[in-house]
């Protein structure tokens, strides 16, 4: 990811869930907080719930992918956690590139030139 950093430890995921706003659809939960940044750090966060750790895996590659593609087009400055529910281990990567993109849309973070 060019533009973007990965959120590694506990109590970084744990201010974004405390201090930020959240937003979730079937597939994703997303928590979003500014970070006073010209860049943006992302996590992902996929539970036993969701499946082995085969599965798990996968989800997070799936939602890996999908952010790198469309990182171009999002706005910076933002700490970003996103929270595979169960639902998304019987997702296509189209599913789940489209429910990080309407969750990026619906926290205003996704800039009006972004196609997809």
């Amino acid at each position: 990811m060019l533009f973007t950093q990965s959120l590694k430890k506990n109590y970084e995921f744990r201010t974004v869930y405390n201090r930020g706003r959240s937003i979730a659809n079937r597939l994703l939960v997303m928590y979003t907080l500014r970070n006073g940044t010209l860049e943006n750090r992302y996590g992902i966060s996929v539970s036993k719930k969701v499946g082995n750790s085969v599965v798990r895996s996968r989800v997070t590659r799936l939602l890996r992918e999908s952010y790198r593609l469309s990182e171009s087009g999002i706005a910076k400055g933002y700490d970003i956690v996103v929270i595979a529910r169960a639902g998304t281990k019987d997702a296509s990567y189209r599913e789940v590139e489209s429910a990080l993109l309407h969750l990026l849309r619906k926290q205003r973070l996704l800039e009006a030139n972004e196609n997809n």
